[in-house]
């Protein structure tokens, strides 16, 4: 006689196994038989809730509308070093723009994709609408909360027959006082039905019924204030559930608030009175490296990843962004042997064997260069990473002198994608090397109207436009490279030449 197990274990069972289809099915098989069933039924609403579930703490982006619409700016004209919305100059002796690339926001291209360090703040809307808004897509996010509602709608295909929970039908100030069922609830309606207004309407009845001393609903009301929008009020919550307890997700959610808020000293000052409390917790660490990487402080951002390190050897993001540092502070070697880790972690992908093949380069390790290169290419998901690994190989062809396959090179990067300005930058200098200065010309203007954030299309154009001597392009192309980049000393030179031939006439 066959022994079979009790549904409702075998479905707990499927739970902790994370096979939350199964488990969602045989809670329902259960709920068909006895309706009322409140293990079954709380069970199913976490199975559900599961399978969309997304970290609040990590995924932030913004969209155009919380941009370009912000009315929580306090200062339009930041001091230097307070704002994430202003760049500001290299604090701290980090690589100038000459050295390592800049993001069209004025940033240093990190070493590490996260939400939003893709963007930064776009000055125009025109801008906003250039620019990419996820590491995948170029299209521009249009508005966060636009994004929420998608992930409501696809969330009901896990429930074919139609919702599993009427919230219409639902009495919250019933379910708000069985503390068993009320925080399951809340999060199947925040989750996975994204109403935003119910799970407020529930945490707020909870939080009333447990007398505002728990601090878990504390910090969902929180979680649900920040996704209206109510950051002032979602502050005063977090701060409340961080008086009843000390919370680390508490403290990286507060200093999320702040960040949208622009106030990036008082988010670096609630992180460090987090790691009071809890010395070397590697979350918070991460958030102040962060902060100081988005100020352009990069040693101070790559002390703080080192410290991650002391508490994590296996922390991908700040291993990543201490090699791209030591390699745009021209010591590939180091930057190489962090890359190696990577690989040894078993992080396997395009980005890590492009950079894995420049370090090469650069640390004159010639016979790795072009096998990392050929893997990269392999390993290649889309477009824009093919078009990315053949600028760089055509890099290294410059590099050893062999300027028809680097000129074969930027051609295919252009093939795979048409916007990439750098690899217009530079055809632009192998045509005028070969003397078609109206197809560099042509180059130069497109690598300048495709990024405007450079400084080394508008340079060029203006030292090519006073070699052929129109003096008046050349002085405009001059000033917007001035304005990309002011520390650079032959855009000043420049200037101050084209100013003396000026003075002359």
């Amino acid at each position: 006689m066959e022994v079979t197990m009790d549904p409702l274990f075998l479905a707990w069972s499927y739970f902790r196994r994370r096979k939350f289809q199964q488990c969602s099915d045989i809670c329902s098989k259960i709920l068909q038989d006895s309706p009322y069933d409140q293990a079954a039924w709380s069970l199913k609403t976490r199975a559900l809730t599961e399978m969309v579930y997304i970290d609040e703490i990590e995924v932030d982006q913004e969209g155009i509308a919380e941009m370009m619409l912000d009315e929580s700016s306090i200062a339009q004209v930041a001091r230097p070093g307070t704002s994430l919305r202003l760049p500001g100059t290299s604090q701290g002796g980090g690589p100038s723009q000459a050295v390592r690339p800049m993001t069209q926001s004025g940033r240093p291209i990190t070493g590490f994709v996260r939400p939003s360090t893709q963007s930064g703040r776009p000055g125009t809307m025109e801008q906003a609408i250039k620019t990419p808004r996820t590491a995948s897509t170029a299209r521009p996010v249009t508005s966060a909360s636009g994004r929420f509602i998608r992930l409501g709608t696809a969330s009901m295909l896990t429930n074919p027959d139609g919702p599993f929970i009427n919230l219409s039908r639902l009495n919250l100030a019933k379910y708000s006082q069985k503390p068993d069922l009320s925080r399951t609830l809340f999060e199947f309606i925040f989750h996975h039905e994204n109403d935003v207004k119910n799970a407020l309407d529930l945490a707020a009845q909870a939080t009333e019924h447990a007398q505002f001393k728990d601090w878990w609903w504390k910090v969902q009301l929180g979680k649900c204030y920040y996704r209206l929008g109510l950051y002032r009020e979602a502050e005063k919550q977090f701060r409340s559930a961080l008086n009843h307890q000390e919370v680390v997700d508490t403290y990286l959610y507060l200093a999320k608030v702040y960040q949208r808020l622009d106030q990036p000293i008082t988010a670096l000052n609630l992180f460090k009175q987090g790691l009071d409390h809890f010395p070397g917790e590697v979350t918070l660490l991460t958030g102040i490296a962060r902060i100081h990487e988005e100020m352009n402080n990069i040693p101070s951002a790559t002390e703080y990843y080192k410290d991650v390190l002391k508490q994590d050897n296996t922390h991908v993001e700040a291993i990543a962004c201490i090699g791209s540092n030591h390699f745009y502070t021209d010591q590939p070697e180091i930057a190489l042997r962090f890359y190696r880790r990577l690989l040894q972690m078993g992080v396997y992908n395009c980005q890590l064997y492009n950079n894995l093949g420049l370090c090469c380069f650069y640390a004159q390790q010639y016979d790795m260069t072009l096998s990392s290169f050929e893997r990269a290419l392999a390993l290649v998901a889309n477009d824009e990473e093919q078009s990315d690994v053949w600028y760089n190989i055509g890099h290294v062809a410059v590099g050893i002198g062999d300027l028809t396959l680097a000129y074969q090179c930027f051609k295919l990067a252009l093939a795979f994608n048409n916007d990439h300005a750098e690899a217009y930058n530079n055809l632009a200098v192998l045509e005028l090397r070969k003397g078609r200065i109206e197809q560099s010309k042509a180059f130069l203007q497109t690598a300048a109207s495709l990024a405007p954030h450079m400084y080394e299309p508008n340079f060029n154009l203006s030292i090519l436009s006073e070699k052929i001597g129109d003096l008046q392009s050349s002085y405009t192309a001059a000033q917007k490279s001035e304005d990309s980049f002011p520390e650079h000393v032959d855009t000043q030179q420049l200037l101050k030449q084209l100013r003396q031939h000026f003075a002359v006439l």
